[in-house]
C-alpha cells in the first residue's frame, strides 16, 4: 500500500489580499498541507514571494506535530540557488524544503544569499544540508527532465542523503493554470513501481477532471490550485481528491 493522500493546494491561486486567512480557510476545508510556490525570475521567468511572505502567513496555520502533518508548509523552490535560502525559509516556517534537480546540478554551495562560492552543491549534498536544517527534502523534475536522474539520489544507502518527497511537475514551472501534462505520468508509475513508499507529489493542472489519471499512476500528494481556490466548495472539492487517491492506495 503506498502512503496516504496529501492534498496540498497552492495559495498562488489564493486571495493575496487576506492570504492568511485563506490559508488558515483551506486547511479547516480539509486540506492537508499548503502548497508554497517560490519563484526567483530566473529558474523560472516568473516571480511570486519569499522568505518573509511566509513568516506573516505561518502564524495562520498551526505547524504540524509530527512529520507530514496537517499544516506543512511544502515550499516548492523555483530558484536558480536553492542553497542559500535553506536557513531563511526554515526560519519563516517552512517545514518540507523542495528543490528543483536541474538547480542543484548547476547552483553553488553558498549557505546564505550574500554569500559567493565557487564550489558546487548536488542533489545529495542539498539533501543532506536541508535535513540538517530540520526540515523535511523534496527534490523535483521538470518534464524535460527524465526521472532515471533520481536513482542514484533514492538508491543512496546514507538516509539523510535520501529524499522524503519526489516532485514530478506536470506543467512547466513559472505559471499556474496550465494544461495538465498526462505525458509526464510514466515518471509517477516507474517512481511508485521502483520505491512503494515513497511520497510522490505532482504539480500543475490538477483537478477533479484529472485526478483519476494522477491516482492510477501513484502519486499520493496533490497539488491544486485553482481546482480549490476557485471553487465554489473548496472542501467538496478536496474531499473528492483525496477519496480518488485513497481508492487507488
Amino acid at each position: 500500500m503506498s502512503p496516504p493522500p496529501i492534498i496540498a493546494p497552492s495559495i498562488l491561486s489564493a486571495d493575496f489580499a487576506a492570504l492568511g486567512k485563506a490559508c488558515s480557510d483551506t486547511i479547516d476545508h480539509g486540506a492537508t498541507w499548503l502548497h508554497v510556490d517560490i519563484m526567483d525570475g530566473h529558474f523560472v521567468p516568473n516571480m511570486t514571494f519569499g522568505a518573509p511572505v511566509v513568516t506573516k502567513i505561518r502564524p495562520h496555520v498551526q505547524r504540524p506535530s509530527t512529520a507530514y502533518g496537517t499544516g506543512t508548509f511544502d515550499c516548492h523552490m523555483m530558484i536558480a540557488e536553492p542553497k542559500k535560502w535553506v536557513k531563511d525559509f526554515r526560519k519563516a516556517g517552512c517545514d518540507l524544503y523542495c528543490f528543483h534537480y536541474e538547480a542543484a546540478v548547476t547552483s553553488t554551495a553558498a549557505e546564505n544569499p550574500a554569500d559567493h562560492s565557487e564550489s558546487r552543491t548536488n542533489p545529495k549534498d542539498m539533501i543532506r544540508y536541508v535535513h540538517e536544517q530540520k526540515m523535511l527534502a523534496g527534490i523535483a523534475i521538470k518534464p524535460e527532465t527524465p526521472v532515471d536522474v533520481l536513482w542514484e539520489v533514492l538508491d543512496n544507502t546514507d538516509k539523510e542523503e535520501v529524499p522524503d518527497m519526489v516532485l514530478v511537475m506536470t506543467v512547466h514551472p513559472g505559471f499556474g493554470g496550465q494544461k495538465f501534462m498526462a505525458s509526464e505520468l510514466p515518471k509517477v508509475r516507474a517512481l511508485r513501481d521502483r520505491y512503494p513508499n515513497l511520497n510522490i507529489e505532482v504539480d500543475g493542472g490538477l483537478s477533479e477532471a484529472t485526478i483519476d489519471q494522477a491516482a492510477e499512476a501513484g502519486a499520493n500528494v496533490i497539488v491544486a490550485g485553482s481546482a480549490v481556490f476557485g471553487a465554489k466548495d473548496p472542501a467538496d472539492v478536496i474531499s473528492k481528491l483525496k477519496s480518488a487517491v485513497e481508492s487507488r492506495r
